[in-house]
């Protein structure tokens, strides 16, 4: 492969909230994003094609042969060697579903995943990867994420030295990168790896039950008790009681409180002694909204709590019900339950809604980002822009004032 390019897939929407913001690929589950994966497999740059409205931040790099790759897939070795072997107007199929597709110069700024029917196919022999079709793949697949990570970064590699205060079981599955913090916590990788990152910090009192991941410059906050698999991701601060969730990046939960069988998107932030739910009273399986069939979809679970999109945030004492989705920018704050499914950019709670308009939330927006350094800027903008305008549909209220 010469030049991988990454395609949103038709999972796309059913990955919405989290993809109204990013790329099917830039989705985070174990250790890496799924761009990240293919990076690092390959030792080769990637490129998207995705929706036009985030191709200016997430642009597409065509060469003279180019491989296009199903974002929502994991790579294995046996899979790009599939890959590789495919020759110029060749796609690999799984079932229906594109898998890959090799198209020179010339055709490839035409391809589109609904129009390669006269293309030659080949059936996917590789059976054994992680493909991330829906929200709750996220987490309900983030053990294997993990670990599979976990062997791609630290094969042939030394952890950092591991401080004497700590509490240590089964140490070959631990790996601490230069710069981290770790002192007088418990981390029992017995039952998954372990793995600190790059200046990342957990204070004391920390109790971690592994496959457990904390990106670089995150840091987990004094006795925090997090059960895998648990993905806390780059310069996300995360404290009380977590259970399988995975934090993208630059989100915070820095409180007591309980998480759990949950996604959190970017700049997220979750108020003090807020909780989900993650089991119904009655143990029935978990209905999720999805936003292609714009209704509550069976999910085959019965552990399933929180999906919080971008630019989240929520009050302090807020309780979510089982199963819910929150939209990207959403401010939610108020006692009782809130909907199971709250739009993008509401505002408010159990006792009802207004819009989040978006001159307030831009505000918002960029003093949160100020606080980490990150500029928002205008391509941010005008993402937040297009997913304001294009889920106004679901805010009901708006439609009620008019």
């Amino acid at each position: 492969m010469r030049n991988i390019i990454l395609f949103d897939g038709k999972s796309r929407s059913h990955l919405l909230p989290f993809t109204f913001t990013r790329p099917v690929s830039e989705i985070r589950v174990g250790i890496l994003t799924i761009s990240e994966k293919w990076r690092k497999h390959t030792s080769l740059p990637v490129s998207y094609q995705t929706q036009d409205y985030l191709s200016i931040k997430y642009p597409i790099h065509i060469d003279d042969e180019n491989t296009f790759i199903n974002g929502s897939i994991c790579p294995t070795y046996e899979l790009i060697n599939e890959i590789t072997a495919l020759n110029i107007g060749e796609s690999l199929m799984k079932g229906e579903t594109l898998i890959a597709i090799k198209l020179n110069k010339e055709d490839a700024p035409q391809f589109n995943i609904d129009t390669i029917a006269t293309l030659h196919h080949k059936q996917l022999q590789a059976d054994n990867f992680l493909e991330i079709n829906f929200c709750y793949d996220i987490f309900s697949k983030n053990d294997l994420a993990i670990r599979e990570d976990f062997t791609l970064l630290t094969q042939g590699r030394k952890s950092a030295p591991i401080s004497s205060t700590n509490g240590i079981t089964n140490e070959e599955q631990i790996f601490i990168e230069e710069g981290a913090t770790v002192e007088f916590s418990i981390l029992n990788a017995s039952t998954g790896p372990i793995y600190i990152g790059k200046d990342a910090e957990i204070m004391e009192g920390c109790k971690i039950r592994g496959p457990f991941a904390l990106g670089e410059h995150a840091g987990l906050k004094m006795d925090a008790k997090i059960y895998g698999a648990t993905t806390v991701g780059p310069h996300c601060k995360v404290g009380g009681e977590v259970n399988n969730v995975v934090f993208f990046g630059y989100s915070n939960k820095g409180h007591d409180g309980f998480m759990g069988n949950a996604v959190v998107g970017e700049w997220v932030n979750v108020g003090a002694d807020s909780n989900n739910s993650n089991l119904k009273n009655t143990y029935d399986e978990v209905k999720l909204w999805d936003y292609t069939t714009e209704r509550f979809e069976k999910t085959g679970l019965t552990f399933c709590g929180v999906m919080l999109a971008d630019h989240a945030k929520c009050g302090i004492n807020t309780m979510f019900n089982t199963g819910t989705v929150v939209g990207v920018g959403a401010n939610i704050f108020g006692a009782g339950f809130p909907r199971n499914f709250i739009p993008s950019f509401s505002w408010g709670g159990a006792q009802g809604f207004e819009t989040f308009v978006l001159n307030k939330f831009y505000k918002t927006a960029e003093a949160m980002c100020s606080r980490r350094k990150v500029a928002f800027d205008d391509v941010e903008k005008a993402i937040l822009k297009h997913v304001y305008d294009n889920t106004a549909k679901y805010r009901f209220w708006e439609k009620k004032a008019e």
